[in-house]
């Protein structure tokens, strides 16, 4: 029998009992699908979480104050929280040469007027390097000089979002606004970034030179002198950066006169760190959801095997018929496999169809995101291929080791 009498042949078989046939695809129907919709969330969700973590930065190190305890155990004073100075990002820029930006930051909310508008918002006291560290590019206007930076001048940059609630289609650049009660000039808008990783607006924030936030948005704060709230630095080589956190903690330790077993007042968070972190749970995640799936399909080719058997049960005179006629056994092995394969392809065909409407669904109606490849479907397509063949091959070659006399004497 060449494969066209033998596909001519599974056709014939399978539409004589179609309804069976239909069920039977139907674990392979489902078990597909859900390998396409099951991976698809799942590298969706990796990609959103890779997005998330490449903005923090896989080069960076963030330096924040901490609280300490005396050595017996009471809490230090509320204002030995800021125990970070801007002489301490001096010290890093100078002393470690691996380190590629670093700059200090104060930060606060406050509400910000321009005529009848008015939206609260966030601001940052930021030092030069800080826009470099943090990504953000000027859209328009300019940055700030030297001279804000040094003589806390009153200039701000907006982020897109308060720009658009304050001036609407214009950029606002040279207007005055009022921060608190203090008036900022308009210099520079910042390029918009978009919802950040955690469902924050990004750019809804205010920048203002480090020493323009310590005179006029905190004076009545009462920090320290030169305290900042944070330290952000990044390397050019990500190698360096467990050397540098090292580097730094060394040095901080030093300034800060810590003794050796006392606890340091500070804590540097390493973003490479929590990447790894995040990265291993995403892939995780995905090898379960594929597990799950895979059960499903596993699920489908069992009842494909178990529907074949019965098959061969009740087709034992068919058989010995047309082994008594000339056909052997390899050609009854081939016909039982190809009615196996043409139950689980058409059900991997119907599956990758339902599993792509499914997936899309997802992703319109859900928060989930969803992200479907060809990589995906190719490989459901190859799992339907392969359950047909796996599971359909013990009772194809059942079928083709029954003797010819005994099969011809089967009620």
């Amino acid at each position: 029998m060449n494969f066209t009498d033998i596909l001519r042949t599974a056709i014939f078989a399978l539409r004589g009992n179609w309804m069976r046939s239909a069920l039977t695809s139907l674990g392979v129907i489902i078990g597909i699908a859900a390998v396409i919709v099951m991976v698809s969330v799942g590298q969706g969700t990796q990609a959103e979480i890779d997005k998330l973590v490449s903005g923090l930065g896989s080069q960076r190190l963030d330096i924040n104050p901490g609280a300490g305890r005396s050595g017996g155990g009471v809490r230090m004073s509320g204002s030995s929280f800021f125990t970070l100075r801007e002489g301490d990002v001096d010290a890093i820029r100078n002393e470690i040469p691996e380190v590629q930006y670093v700059a200090g930051a104060l930060r606060g909310s406050s509400q910000v007027v321009y005529a009848e508008n008015n939206w609260s918002s966030s601001w940052q006291g930021v030092q030069p390097d800080y826009f470099d560290i943090n990504s953000w590019t000027i859209a328009n206007g300019d940055g700030f000089d030297a001279q804000d930076y040094s003589g806390a001048g009153k200039v701000v940059i907006l982020g897109e979002t308060v720009r658009r609630e304050l001036f609407g289609e214009e950029t606002g650049i040279g207007q005055t606004v009022r921060i608190g009660r203090v008036p900022f000039t308009v210099v520079g808008t910042l390029a918009p970034k978009g919802q950040g990783g955690f469902g924050q607006d990004q750019d809804d924030v205010m920048m203002v030179p480090l020493e323009t936030a310590r005179r006029r948005l905190m004076g009545s704060m009462g920090l320290p002198p030169s305290a900042v709230m944070q330290i952000a630095l990044t390397v050019a080589d990500a190698k360096d950066l467990g050397y540098v956190q090292g580097e730094v903690e060394a040095l901080l330790r030093q300034r800060h006169k810590i003794a050796p077993g006392e606890d340091d007042d500070f804590n540097v968070r390493n973003i490479s760190e929590i990447v790894a972190t995040r990265t291993a749970t995403t892939r995780l995640m995905s090898l379960l959801l594929g597990a799950v799936a895979t059960i499903s399909l596993i699920v489908g080719g069992i009842g494909i095997m178990n529907i074949m058997l019965v098959s061969v049960t009740e087709r034992i005179r068919e058989i010995g018929l047309r082994m008594a006629v000339g056909a052997g056994p390899s050609d009854v092995r081939r016909q039982f496999l190809a009615e196996a394969m043409l139950i689980s392809l058409i059900g991997g065909v119907l599956g990758i169809a339902i599993g792509i409407v499914g997936a899309l669904l997802v992703g319109k109606f859900s928060e989930l995101p969803v992200a479907l490849n060809g990589q995906v479907i190719g490989l459901a397509a190859g799992f339907s291929v392969a359950t047909g063949l796996f599971f359909g091959y013990y009772p194809a070659r059942k079928a083709s080791q029954l003797d010819p006399i005994e099969a011809l004497r089967s009620q």
